[in-house]
């Protein structure tokens, strides 16, 4: 018999409040333990307090001194097991922009498209 798996944590990183509040519902009603930021210094302080993190979603455009660009970078440079997806509805930034395995999404984005590409990311089977 197996262990029941842990669910994987998601840090969803956005700064519009309904925005955040549809993706951090729609990734716990898929299972998966959710924290939330809405600027990507909170999102740093997160990542630092040793959050077993498996995927960062994160917006680009975002108050303050640090954006989703920066914080991926640093994502990338410290925790290289944790997965990015990138999304921005700006233009500034498209899917040239995001170095794979990170993926980008153009906002606005489909939350059923983001729930598969998180189970992708982090191997967990199509519920």
């Amino acid at each position: 018999m197996t262990e029941p798996q842990t669910p994987k944590t998601v840090l969803v990183v956005e700064d519009e409040p309904l925005i955040r509040a549809l993706s951090v519902y729609e990734l716990e009603d898929a299972g998966y333990v959710v924290l939330e930021a809405p600027t990507a210094i909170e999102a740093l302080a997160i990542l630092q307090s040793g959050a077993a993190i498996a995927v960062v979603f994160t917006d680009v455009n975002m108050p303050g001194d640090l954006d989703g660009q920066e914080l991926s970078k640093l994502v990338r440079e410290r925790w290289p097991q944790v997965r990015l997806i990138v999304t921005s509805g700006g233009g500034q930034v498209g899917p040239g922009d995001v170095r794979p395995p990170a993926r980008f999404f153009p906002k606005p984005y489909r939350l059923d498209q983001m729930i598969a590409a998180v189970r992708e990311m982090v191997g967990d089977p199509e519920a």
